[in-house]
């Protein structure tokens, strides 16, 4: 396959992005695989609703592999889905609000067998 600029000043070798050497001469080790997701018909969610200080609700997402899924993508789903606010904290997924049959019937969607607890 020809490259763009071949014959022309422009026309450089391919150099790798990490140390900048000429991709031929390049001794960097190959790139890290994305690790290995679980299928979410495998897994048991458990949603609950939480009390905190001042009396605020907030519902939990646990029992969730954080190694066999990607969390963040998964809360900025719920979130968006409950119209609310959250966070990942210590493998639990945190939205703010009482959004216990939202998030269910979310997780449901995706796969995600719940439990409420």
């Amino acid at each position: 396959m020809q490259r763009l600029f071949a014959g022309t000043p422009w026309d450089r070798p391919p150099t790798c992005d990490r140390c900048g050497k000429p991709e031929t001469e390049c001794d960097c080790p190959p790139p890290v695989a994305e690790p290995k997701r679980l299928p979410p018909e495998t897994q048991t969610a458990r949603v609950r609703r939480e009390k905190r200080a001042k009396g605020k609700l907030v519902t939990v997402v646990g029992n969730l592999d954080p190694d066999g899924n990607d969390l963040a993508a998964l809360a900025a789903h719920l979130k968006t889905r409950c119209g609310a606010g959250g966070t990942v904290k210590d493998g639990l997924i945190e939205i703010q609000g009482d959004h216990l049959a939202a998030i269910e019937s979310a997780l449901r969607i995706l796969g995600y067998k719940t439990r409420t607890s």
